[in-house]
C-alpha cells in the first residue's frame, strides 16, 4: 500500500534525524557535566588546601570526602564517617615530593569517585574525592527524557504523516478505483476524478488524455467495421448472385451470357481482394516497425512512375523543383505515391497524362479527371469516401485514407486541390518533414507555397 510505504519512509527518516539529534545532545550534555565536575573538584581542592593552611577545618559536603596523606603515607580523615579513599602510588608521590598533582577515577563500594591529590604547604598532600552518583542520576534522567521525547515525536510524526498522506493520496486512490473499474468493465466513458495543479493532477490529465485517445480509437474501429461491412456487402451480393445464377442454369446459358457472368465474378472478386487488402493495411499499419530514414522523393517518384507506366501504358511525367530529402518510412511513402498514382490513372481519361511534381519536401500528383469539389477536399481523405463526381468509378474509397494515415504518422500533412493550371482535374499530395537541421523552416515554406496546400483533415 502506497500510503503505508510512504508513511514508513517518513517515520524512518524522522526517527533517524531525532535519534541523531538525541545522541549529539546526550554527548554534548555529558561533556558539559564532566567539565562541571572537573571544575567543582578543582574548586573544592583549592578550598580545602587554603583552609588547612589557615588551620581551619573544611566544611563537610555530602558528595565529597577529604583526607590528608603524610609524606610517609599515613592517612587522616578530615570528615569523620566519610568514605576512606585508597592511596595510590601517584598520590604517595605527590605527598612525598610536595610537587605536582594526581587525578584518578576510582570505585569505592560500588560508587565512582573522581579523586584529586594536591600537595600541602607544610608537607604531605590532601586527597579530595567527589562522588559521581549525582551526575549519573542526572545523566540517566536526561537519557530517559530524551528517549521518551524521541519516541513521542516519532509516534506523532507517524500519525501526522498517515493523516496527511491519506488526504494527499486521496486523488490517487480515486484514480486507481476508476482505472480498475474501466479495466474490469471496459467502460471507457467512466469519468475520472477532478485534476488539480500538482503532479497527481498531471497524472490524472495524462490518464484522461489516454482515455480520450482510446475512446477515439474504439469509435474509429467501430466505424471502420460498419463501413467495411457496408462496402463488402455490394461485391459479395454480386458474387453470390452470379454464382447462384450459374448454379441454377447448369450449362443452359448462352455462351455470351455465361462469359458475362464469369467476367462479373472475376471483376467483383478482384474488387473484393483489393478492398480486403486495403482494409488490412488501414486497420494494421504494416510499416510501424520500419525506421524513419532520409528519402529522396524524386527517385522514389521515378521508380513508382516507371512501374505504373509499365502496368498501365499511361504517360506519367515526373518533374522536380528544388527537391529536398524528407524524413519518413521509405516503404510507407512508396505506398502513398502508389495510391496517389493509382487514383490519378483511374480518374484520368484515356490518353491524358499524369504529372508528379516534387517541390522541396512536397509531392503532388496531377490528374485530368473530373476534379474535386471544394467542399470535399478534406473529406476525400476519409475512409470509404466517394466523391460526387466519381460515384460510378470502381474503387474501395480507402486509397487516400491510407495516404492520410501514413503521412500524418510521419508528422506530415496531406492536401487536395484543383489543378493550378486551370486545365481541369485535381492535384493531390503530401508534405513531409525535411531530413536535417533545416527541416522545420523548409517544411513551413513548402507548406505555405504553391497551389493546393492545405491542412490535414481531422
Amino acid at each position: 500500500m502506497l500510503r503505508t510505504k510512504i508513511t514508513a519512509v517518513v517515520v524512518a527518516a524522522a526517527a533517524l534525524a531525532m535519534a541523531l539529534a538525541a545522541v549529539m545532545s546526550y554527548r554534548g550534555v555529558s561533556g558539559l557535566v564532566g567539565d562541571e565536575l572537573e571544575r567543582g573538584l578543582d574548586d573544592r581542592a583549592d578550598t580545602v588546601v587554603a583552609l588547612l593552611a589557615a588551620e581551619l577545618p573544611p566544611p563537610p559536603r555530602e558528595d565529597t570526602t577529604e583526607q590528608v596523606v603524610s609524606a610517609k603515607g599515613t592517612v587522616r580523615q578530615l570528615s569523620p564517617g566519610a568514605v576512606r579513599l585508597p592511596v595510590s602510588e601517584a598520590a604517595l608521590r605527590v605527598a612525598g615530593t610536595g610537587r605536582g598533582e594526581s587525578r584518578a577515577d576510582i570505585d569505592v563500594d560500588g560508587t565512582e569517585y573522581g579523586v584529586l591529590t594536591r600537595p600541602l604547604p607544610g608537607g604531605g598532600a590532601v586527597m579530595v574525592g567527589q562522588s559521581y552518583e549525582g551526575a549519573a542520576r542526572v545523566d540517566d534522567a536526561f537519557l530517559w527524557r530524551v528517549s521518551l521525547t524521541t519516541a513521542a515525536a516519532v509516534a506523532l510524526s507517524a500519525l501526522l504523516s498517515w493523516l496527511v498522506l491519506g488526504r494527499v493520496l486521496r486523488p490517487v486512490r480515486h484514480l486507481a478505483r476508476t482505472t480498475a473499474h474501466i479495466t474490469t468493465t471496459g467502460n471507457l466513458s467512466a469519468p475520472l476524478p477532478p485534476a488539480g495543479s500538482d503532479e497527481i493532477g498531471q497524472l490524472t490529465r495524462s490518464f484522461d488524455t489516454m482515455l480520450t485517445a482510446l475512446r477515439r480509437s474504439r469509435a474509429q474501429q467501430q466505424q471502420l467495421v460498419q463501413d467495411a461491412s457496408h462496402e463488402l456487402r455490394t461485391p459479395l451480393t454480386s458474387v453470390r448472385g452470379s454464382a447462384e445464377l450459374l448454379q441454377r442454369a447448369r450449362g443452359r446459358l448462352a455462351p455470351e451470357d455465361e462469359q458475362q457472368i464469369l467476367t462479373t465474378l472475376v471483376t467483383e472478386t478482384a474488387a473484393l481482394d483489393d478492398l480486403v487488402r486495403e482494409l488490412v493495411d488501414l486497420a494494421t499499419d504494416r510499416y510501424t516497425d520500419e525506421a524513419p530514414a532520409a528519402v529522396d522523393l524524386v527517385t522514389l517518384a521515378e521508380d513508382t512512375a516507371h512501374r505504373h507506366r509499365t502496368r498501365t501504358g499511361r504517360a506519367i511525367d515526373v518533374t522536380a523543383d528544388g527537391p529536398l530529402p524528407v524524413l519518413a518510412r521509405p516503404r510507407a511513402v512508396q505506398r502513398c505515391v502508389d495510391n496517389l498514382l493509382s487514383n490519378a490513372v483511374k480518374f484520368s481519361p484515356e490518353g491524358t497524362p499524369v504529372t508528379v511534381h516534387v517541390a522541396g519536401p512536397r509531392l503532388s500528383v496531377r490528374d485530368r479527371g473530373p476534379g474535386i469539389d471544394p467542399d470535399e477536399r478534406e473529406a476525400v481523405f476519409g475512409r470509404f469516401h466517394r466523391g460526387s463526381r466519381t460515384q460510378a468509378t470502381p474503387g474501395s474509397g480507402l486509397g487516400l485514407a491510407i495516404v492520410h494515415d501514413i503521412v500524418t504518422a510521419d508528422a506530415g500533412t496531406v492536401f487536395a486541390a484543383a489543378a493550378a493550371d486551370g486545365g481541369g482535374g485535381a492535384e493531390v499530395g503530401f508534405v513531409l518533414p525535411v531530413a536535417g537541421a533545416r527541416g522545420r523552416r523548409d517544411r513551413r515554406r513548402a507548406t505555405c507555397s504553391g497551389p493546393g496546400s492545405g491542412r490535414t483533415p481531422s
